[in-house]
C-alpha cells in the first residue's frame, strides 16, 4: 500500500459561523467564490468539466491568472477543482505538469455553523524543483483564504 508523503497534501478546517448553503453559495457561485479568493470571475459559473479563469485581483499578483477546472460539485457537500499550484511565473508553460486537486468539504458543525475542509493533494507530482515551495506558499496561501471566506460570509 503506498502512502503519500508528508509534503503531498495541504489539509485546513475552519468551524464558520454561518449555514451550510450561505458557505455553499460562497463556494459554488464563482462571482462570490472570486470575491473572496481574489480573482476577478465576473461572468463565469462553476460546473463540473468547466474551465473558470480570471485575473488575480490580489494586490502584487494581478499579473497571475486564477485557472482552474471544476471537477465535482455536490451541492451543499462538496466543491473541488485542478489547478496548478504556485504558477506564479510568466515565462513557464505549466500545462503539462499534473494539476493537483483542491475539494472543500462542508458538514454541519451544529448550532447552525458549518465546518469547511479544504484539501488540497497531488503535490509529489509537481516537479521537484519547484515542488517544496509551491506546497510552502500554497500552505501559507489556504491559511489566509480560510480568513478570507470567513469574513466574505459574515459580511
Amino acid at each position: 500500500m503506498e502512502h503519500a508523503s508528508d509534503t503531498d497534501r495541504i489539509e485546513r478546517s475552519i468551524v464558520i459561523d454561518a449555514p451550510r448553503a450561505t458557505v455553499w453559495n460562497a463556494l459554488a457561485d464563482a462571482e462570490a467564490f472570486g470575491r473572496w479568493f481574489g480573482a476577478d470571475l465576473k461572468g463565469q459559473t462553476f460546473a463540473p468539466g468547466q474551465r473558470a479563469r480570471g485575473n488575480i485581483t490580489y494586490p502584487g499578483y494581478e499579473h497571475l491568472h486564477f485557472d482552474v477546472v471544476i471537477d465535482r460539485m455536490q451541492p451543499l457537500e462538496l466543491l473541488s477543482f485542478r489547478w496548478h499550484p504556485y504558477a506564479i511565473d510568466p515565462a513557464v508553460d505549466y500545462s503539462e505538469e499534473q494539476p493537483t486537486l483542491v475539494t472543500f468539504t462542508l458538514a454541519n458543525a451544529g448550532n447552525n455553523r458549518t465546518l469547511l475542509t479544504i484539501v488540497e493533494s497531488g503535490f509529489d507530482n509537481i516537479p521537484p524543483h519547484r515542488r517544496l515551495e509551491a506546497f510552502r506558499m500554497n500552505g501559507a496561501g489556504w491559511d489566509a483564504q480560510l480568513t478570507n471566506i470567513v469574513r466574505h460570509v459574515a459580511a
